[in-house]
């Protein structure tokens, strides 16, 4: 079901969006580290129908990967959502534009890990990501220091902001984003699978 709007106070939400092919530690790891750096009031799961940058070989079906997001999650302040279906977006770019027409009491703020950081320049419309919300980003083993000398990093080095001010970026005005040196978490959808994880029906990235 899409996420109902508030109509009371600004909200403060993340958005980690993905395949959650399958959903797994690392995605609830970041959350449970945004809700807290970030002092976020909810962050949203939002599984994408179809990432286009990932082949549909090999992808659970949409039902099944929102269905095991929902088990793993396990917290009242992360919600799976299947918004990017009800509001029939296929991009990144595309979703925030009518995010922000929706839920105009709202405040986002885009949650990635560092491989992402590294090849968002890949995206549709990248820079209108980080000119819409603000960006959090958050450390990965081995692919930090690539993304931090990477196209995108380099495109908005003025506007990266310290880790100190993190508990601010949901206010401030786009675009601004902060990287984020956490308890690292190595799982990853990929690992997972490369270990022949057994395909329940469970469940990441969007672009």
């Amino acid at each position: 079901m899409p996420v109902k709007p508030y109509k009371k106070r600004t909200r403060r939400i993340g958005l980690l969006g993905g395949s959650f092919n399958p959903a797994h530690e690392g995605h609830r790891h970041i959350s449970l580290e945004a809700l807290k750096r970030l002092r976020l009031d909810e962050v949203w799961w939002m599984v994408s129908p179809q990432n286009p940058l990932k082949p549909k070989r090999g992808m659970a079906s949409f039902e099944a990967r929102i269905e095991s997001a929902k088990k793993l999650a396990q917290h009242p302040r992360i919600r799976v959502t299947d918004i990017e279906r009800h509001l029939g977006t296929t991009h990144t770019a595309e979703t925030l534009a009518r995010l922000a027409r929706c839920y105009r009491n709202h405040r986002f703020v885009w949650l990635m890990g560092a491989d992402n950081l590294a090849q968002i320049a890949r995206w549709n419309r990248w820079t209108y990501i980080f000119h819409t919300v603000p960006v959090a980003v958050f450390d990965r083993p081995s692919y930090s220091l690539g993304a931090l000398s990477g196209r995108a990093a380099r495109r908005f080095s003025r506007h990266r902001i310290s880790e100190s001010r993190a508990g601010r970026l949901a206010e401030m005005r786009p675009p601004a984003w902060v990287f984020l040196h956490t308890p690292l978490n190595a799982v990853s959808a990929t690992a997972l699978r490369s270990r022949g994880h057994p395909r329940r029906p469970w469940g990441r990235d969007n672009a």
